[in-house]
């Protein structure tokens, strides 16, 4: 097939074209090059998705790997019916599961905060990282499912629905996983200020 066939601008950015992930997505089944820019806009959120989860950094690297292989070995199977990130994540949340499926245990999220952000300053960030601390332990303490639409809400940026469509649940269902997760969450966390 023709590349132009697919190649189709969603829109110009100083000059450059900036494609959809969908439309990338799409276009990576026939030039896999273009797998490169989807791994690019995703693989922060993927591996904070996967850091949060396993709570170690080899073995989030190892999953956030695993994801991209596998996405990119299935990107035939991508329709653009959704978002490709919701598709993405999904593969994200397999490899999770069948990490814990080895695994069978819980493993601590403390270096979750080893995330750097280069857009705030030291200070800032030693102030995030003891709350995320304290949110990292408070995060071991909750049911699988208001840990899973957590860590997809807060950790990868989804929305409610593309939570949703990751885990399998309606909207309703996922705002209730994260409204009792927060409640959960907070009351785990005044507990140990006090």
């Amino acid at each position: 097939m023709n590349f132009f066939l697919f190649y189709q601008p969603s829109q110009r950015l100083s000059g450059s074209i900036v494609q959809s992930d969908e439309t990338l997505a799409q276009i990576a089944q026939h030039r896999p090059v273009a797998f490169a820019e989807l791994y690019r806009r995703h693989l922060k959120a993927v591996y904070r998705y996967h850091l949060s989860r396993v709570g170690n950094i080899h073995d989030a690297q190892d999953l956030t790997a695993q994801t991209f292989l596998a996405a990119q070995e299935a990107i035939a199977s991508f329709r653009g019916r959704g978002k490709f990130v919701t598709w993405l994540m999904g593969i994200a949340s397999h490899k999770a599961a069948d990490y814990f499926r080895r695994q069978r245990v819980n493993l601590p999220l403390d270096t979750a905060t080893e995330i750097e952000d280069d857009a705030i300053g030291p200070e800032a960030f030693a102030e995030q990282q003891l709350s995320l601390e304290q949110v990292a332990q408070a995060l071991r303490q909750l049911t699988a499912d208001r840990a899973e639409a957590i860590a997809l809400q807060i950790f990868s940026g989804l929305s409610i629905a593309e939570v949703g469509q990751v885990m399998g649940k309606s909207e309703a269902a996922v705002k209730m996983l994260v409204y009792r997760a927060l409640k959960d969450l907070r009351k785990h966390l005044e507990t140990t200020d006090e």
